[in-house]
């Protein structure tokens, strides 16, 4: 597949309105990047300002992104993710409306169906926020 994906709903077990995620950037052995442009009337969008908890989901998301490509790619059904844990939570700033996040998440350890991943989010090269998450994937 040829990046940047365009077409992503297929790829993500969230719907709209609760998608954090525009573009599927990059993926390869453990680096996903992604895009996401702030719509108005997003859900964590308040006094046209993107909350910290949309950073979250936003990094969330790229992850599932992620799975998801990789089920795909394998002929797999795309499985629901759970946040397990969030370690070191920062907020350096918050973006506001119509502004394009990129975010990378790079995987330090996957074991089973657990992956623990440090992302990050920037808005033209400044980094927004940052954290480290462990992921549960499966559909039980």
């Amino acid at each position: 597949m040829n990046f940047p994906v365009e077409d992503i709903l297929h790829l993500i077990p969230q719907k709209p309105p609760f998608v954090m995620v525009s573009k599927l950037l990059y993926v390869d052995e453990t680096t996903t990047k992604s895009s996401f442009i702030i719509n108005p009337d997003n859900l964590f969008v308040k006094k046209g300002i993107f909350q910290e908890a949309g950073l979250m989901e936003n990094i969330a998301q790229t992850a599932a992104l992620r799975s998801g490509y990789i089920a795909n790619t394998e002929s797999k059904p795309v499985e629901v993710g759970y946040i397990g844990a969030i370690k070191d939570f920062e907020v350096f700033s918050l973006p506001k409306v119509n502004d394009e996040l990129i975010t990378e998440i790079t995987i330090e350890n996957q074991v089973f169906n657990v992956t623990v991943l440090s992302g990050k989010v920037w808005h033209n090269g400044n980094l927004l926020a940052q954290c480290e998450m462990k992921v549960f994937i499966g559909n039980e």
